[in-house]
């Protein structure tokens, strides 16, 4: 059967022509060495160029990163090595290294040494260490030699291709070739080595439009593959999947199967010749360069072939045909003993299980963890989960397993059949209402995936259920099986599905045959992320997502776990140990620590047992509370949700919302001294002052503004009680706080002219406190203006001569005397506060002209004499500015 590999392209970048392309391992970039002299480094996750270096004007034939050191190296027509920081873009060395153009530059994987290979039929070895000494130089070559390889099981040898027609094996420090690799008709321009630890093979492509593969240790060709129409520029073994690369002069890129050598796939791009080709270790990438640019390509799925069994903890992985195994049982207990922290690789032991005859492009346990399933190739083989014993096989685009018997499975074998599997034996050949079936998913029910939609069908009776009209790429059921999730590409949908009605349905043969059981599936939430991999526990789904999270939903509400440093893909579940496993491309496992009982409990919220809740609770450690009881806020039961928590900020804002004054204010006692001034603090008094002045308490009112020193606010307080005392040390704790405004005001209404006087003086405002003076209290203007005059000299000594002394000059100040006559009888009564009630009658006052009055009732009784006239006196005569504005 052909593999099955999905090719996607992920840049396309047109520019000038592309000699040799090379792949970051960690960053999403691709580096292109172009034939005008320009080196550029792409990101192909969002299609732009980083980054732009002018290296020479000759072509640069080859460029290679070298992460370890943040550098590439070039290598040009103009016989130089240049060597660049990719992240400052500085020039770190630059010299000549041959005496003709350089070929091709190859980066020993662990030491720091460099091999460059030029048409001088030279290779040389180069030390940045030792400041780029030539520390070897290999000849032997008969012509160009085009490229050079190390051999990534044995880093002390390397290979080498010529336009002599051979390939030559030579070791570091050996002057002479271990041996040589001829059968090529024409000229050898590329080679790779073979990645795993199974075949001592190297590939090589040749000008006689061929691509070859040695064993190097019989030194025989064990294959030829011919299909190219040109001359075979650049191969490559993929370091991942069971396929190597060609690209060839005639424009294609052929990608031919490792174990069969058949051709999978002829990839053309029109972008002319096809010269440079490169893989990424940890990523299913390749990079091609070509006479019009670069492309970009990623093939087939980047999540590791893996599978754990939930009930055992036993785990199962491919390493390229081979499975291995280990257990996660008990492993809480060593990451406590190791001190592992959350997030840290886990120290397995490895155990080879055998290998497969196919190679394994996805590996499942089935429901009960006693089989596994290994598909590649468009075939399965089911072996037992503890020997690897061979149980069943066949032919299937799609495998999916029961979420009910042991032996219960489906297969996909074209797009228009899908046969069903009871105890591993043929049960049922199910024909779905779709023009071609593109998929399966296993669980309660049989899902089948159409163009626009998914229907379902019954186990046990091939049944249609029900057709939802959304594309999932996952189904993901509870153990239950009440609750399915529906993974498309922007949301989720998670639906109630009612096993009873279907049953019901099939046993009184009361369905539809078009529209399947009628409410058998209820929408019940939508989950509005990109999941990537998940599964329930309970009534929680737990999920990483594309923004490298790992997230649970529950009763409608998403909660972040953590944020993963990488790219991450869900394993399971572990009860016994607390745990949710994941693992990493390079099949590192990592663990992070959740709860059970956390989980337990959400559960029994979400379905309304809020018995079963209280009894779960307390097994979960006190630890786990305040997040326990932001999920109950989150449902709506913040009654519980306060009873629960043992965070004081959520706590405080539970009982406002909750309006518990009284739990908020011994909150806000509790807090510590030094915290009492921050500034968080004094923002929770005012907001439980605020809320209670709303519901009319005023002692807790007054008590919070004191605390959060809210001066304006215990001056509304006041000034609506009408509470002299408080207003008289309000003004006290104003002045203290420099809240000069507040203090005026309070001493103002009180009737303490004489201290608001002296607050506007010691403020500077000297004008302001004399106005106050002439309007409220005159006696005290004499003095006042003699300090206004002193303070004016320092500004304009004319202005401050203009200023008019009432004790010089009282015939500028009519009714002086009358008016310090009303202000001894303003301070005889300013004592006595009218209530407010008497407000009414007393606004009328407002109205009087006191001096009046007072010359009235002096005339009328005559007990008090009228004033005697001021005596005659010469006013000052003003500057010649001044006259203007007349006296001040």
């Amino acid at each position: 059967m052909p593999l099955r590999l999905e090719i996607k392209k992920k840049l396309q970048a047109r520019s000038d022509r592309v000699k040799c392309v090379d792949v970051h391992p960690v960053e999403p970039w691709v580096l292109s060495a172009m034939y005008n002299g320009k080196v550029c480094i792409w990101d192909y996750e969002t299609g732009t160029m980083v980054k732009s270096f002018d290296v020479c004007e000759l072509p640069v034939r080859s460029a290679k990163f070298v992460v370890r050191k943040q550098w590439f190296i070039t290598a040009s027509d103009d016989m130089h090595i240049r060597v660049y920081n990719y992240n400052t873009m500085e020039k770190v060395k630059e010299f000549e290294a041959h005496s003709d153009y350089i070929r091709y530059i190859e980066v020993h994987p662990t030491m720091p040494l460099l091999i460059s290979a030029a048409d001088d039929m030279s290779m040389k070895l180069w030390n940045w260490d030792k400041s780029w000494e030539c520390t070897q130089v290999f000849e032997g070559h008969l012509h160009y030699v085009m490229m050079i390889k190390f051999n990534a099981k044995d880093t002390n040898s390397f290979a080498s291709a010529s336009l002599d027609r051979s390939i030559k094996v030579w070791s570091l420090g050996a002057p002479q070739p271990n041996f040589s690799l001829e059968g090529h008709e024409r000229g050898v321009n590329c080679i790779d080595y073979y990645p795993g630890g199974d075949k001592p093979y190297l590939l090589s492509g040749a000008d006689d439009k061929t691509v070859k593969i040695w064993d190097y240790q019989t030194k025989a060709c064990v294959q030829t593959l011919d299909g190219h129409a040109n001359n075979v520029c650049s191969v490559v073994f993929h370091p991942r999947l069971p396929i190597l690369i060609s690209g060839s002069e005639d424009g294609t890129v052929r990608i031919w199967h490792t174990t069969t050598y058949r051709a999978e796939t002829t990839l053309n791009y029109g972008m002319e010749r096809a010269w440079s080709l490169a893989c990424t270790r940890d990523a299913n990438k390749l990079a091609i360069g070509y006479d019009e640019g670069t492309v970009v390509l990623k093939l087939g799925h980047e999540m590791p072939v893996a599978s754990m069994d939930n009930h055992t903890g036993k785990l199962v992985y491919s390493l390229n045909n081979e499975i291995v195994t280990a257990s996660l049982k008990g492993i809480a207990e060593k990451v406590v003993a190791e001190d592992i922290s959350d997030g840290e690789r886990l120290p397995l032991a490895v155990k080879d299980l055998g290998s497969t005859e196919i190679y394994p492009q996805s590996v499942k346990h089935n429901c009960n963890g006693r089989f596994i399933v290994v598909c590649g190739d468009g075939e399965y083989i089911i072996y037992t989960s503890q020997a690897l014993r061979n149980k069943e096989f066949g032919s299937a685009l799609d495998f999916c397993w029961s979420g009910l018997g042991t032996g219960d499975y489906a297969v996909r074998e074209t797009i228009s059949r899908v046969k069903t599997f009871k105890n591993f034996k043929e049960h049922k050949t199910i024909k779905a209402p779709l023009s071609s079936a593109e998929g399966l998913f296993g669980g309660q029910v049989l899902a089948i995936k159409g163009s626009d939609c998914v229907v379902f069908f019954d186990w046990s009776e091939g049944v249609f259920i029900r057709k939802i009209d959304v594309v999932p790429t996952d189904v993901h059921w509870n153990e239950s099986g009440e609750l399915c999730l529906l993974v498309c590409e922007e949301t989720c949908y998670v639906l109630k599905y009612d096993a009873a009605a279907v049953t019901s349905a099939i046993e009184n043969n009361s369905f539809s045959a078009e529209e399947g059981v009628e409410g058998a599936f209820e929408l019940v939430h939508e989950l509005n992320d990109q999941v990537k991999t998940g599964e329930w526990v309970g009534d929680c789904f737990l999920y990483t997502n594309n923004s490298n999270r790992l997230n649970y939903f529950v009763g409608g509400e998403t909660m972040t776990l953590c944020h993963l440093d990488q790219e991450m893909y869900m394993l399971g579940y572990l009860p016994k140990e607390d745990r949710v496993f994941l693992i990493d491309k390079a099949l590192n496992v990592v663990s992070y620590k959740v709860l059970l009982s956390v989980l337990e409990f959400q559960t029994a919220v979400v379905r309304d047992d809020i018995e079963a809740a209280n009894e779960i609770l307390p097994s979960i450690p006190e630890s786990e509370h305040n997040s326990v009881a932001r999920f109950l806020e989150s449902q709506g039961l913040k009654e519980e949700a306060l009873g629960v928590t043992k965070d004081p900020d959520q706590k405080f804002d539970l009982s406002l919302e909750l309006g518990k004054l009284d739990v908020a204010y011994e909150i806000l006692l509790q807090i510590p001294e030094a915290d009492k001034d921050t500034t968080d603090t004094q923002s929770k008094w005012k907001r439980l002052g605020d809320l209670a002045l709303s519901t009319g308490d005023l002692p807790r009112a007054e008590q919070c503004a004191e605390a959060s020193g809210d001066t304006a606010g215990l001056l509304l307080l006041y000034t609506c009680t009408g509470n002299a005392e408080g207003a008289k040390k309000l003004a006290v704790q104003a002045k203290e706080l420099g809240k000069t405004n507040v203090a005026f005001i309070s001493l103002f209404l009180l009737g303490r002219i004489e201290e608001c006087i002296e607050l506007l003086m010691q403020t500077g405002r000297i004008p302001e406190a004399a106005f106050l003076a002439r309007t409220y209290m005159p006696s005290e203007m004499p003095q006042i203006v003699i300090k206004w005059k002193a303070d004016l000299t320092k500004v304009s000594e004319r202005a401050a001569q203009a200023l008019a002394d009432p004790a010089e000059y009282p015939n500028l100040f009519p009714d002086l005397d009358w008016a310090v006559m009303v202000e001894q009888h303003f301070k005889k009564n300013r004592d006595t506060l009218l209530d407010a009630s008497s407000y009414p009658e007393a606004a009328k006052d407002l109205e009087f002209d006191l001096i009046d009055i007072f010359k009235q009732q002096a005339a009328a009784q005559g007990a008090v004499a009228e004033p005697a006239a001021p005596p005659a006196v010469d006013t000052p005569e003003p500057a010649a500015e001044e006259r203007a504005a007349g006296p001040r």
